[in-house]
């Protein structure tokens, strides 16, 4: 898969863990911050997640984190952006990195890999509403980055 590409994402349900699952299942490694004690809306997350714990529970440095060791954010969610996934948009922003949003209904595999690409992007963190806030994100998200990981292969 591609040997250029790292993802690194936050370990929550939806699109975090989407994206986490489908770099493993890809073979694209994976970083990322987490909670102190792997706090996640289901619980505790995997240690499958090569994920590290922040000094605090709250998800603020976590997110901050994510944002500040990646070199561009792509945030896969409905429009307008809330909570969270408004949170890392607008650190990302603040932190002057490139930002993509892809809406679930309006997504390309192709377009996004160009843009991954077309950027020298190295390290990439994903991330988008945790699966309770939109029921079915797992798998759209899931999915697209199966897709994603596979047109950077072939390229």
């Amino acid at each position: 898969m591609p040997n250029f590409l790292k993802i690194c994402s936050g370990g929550q349900t939806g699109v975090d863990r989407a994206a986490l699952d489908a770099a493993i299942a890809c073979a694209v490694p994976h970083v990322g911050w987490c909670p102190k004690g792997r706090l996640a809306e289901d619980g505790v997350i995997s240690d499958r997640y090569l994920l590290t714990e922040t000094e605090a529970e709250d998800y603020y440095e976590r997110t901050r984190r994510n944002a500040t060791d990646s070199d561009a954010t792509l945030i896969f969610s409905p429009l307008p952006l809330e909570g969270g996934t408004a949170l890392t948009a607008d650190i990302a922003h603040e932190l002057e990195k490139p930002v993509l949003i892809v809406e679930p209904a309006n997504c390309d595999a192709t377009a996004i890999s160009d843009w991954i690409r077309d950027r020298k992007i190295n390290v990439l963190n994903i991330a988008g509403p945790r699966e309770s806030e939109n029921p079915g994100i797992y798998a759209s998200a899931n999915l697209l980055f199966l897709q994603v990981f596979e047109v950077l292969n072939q390229r």
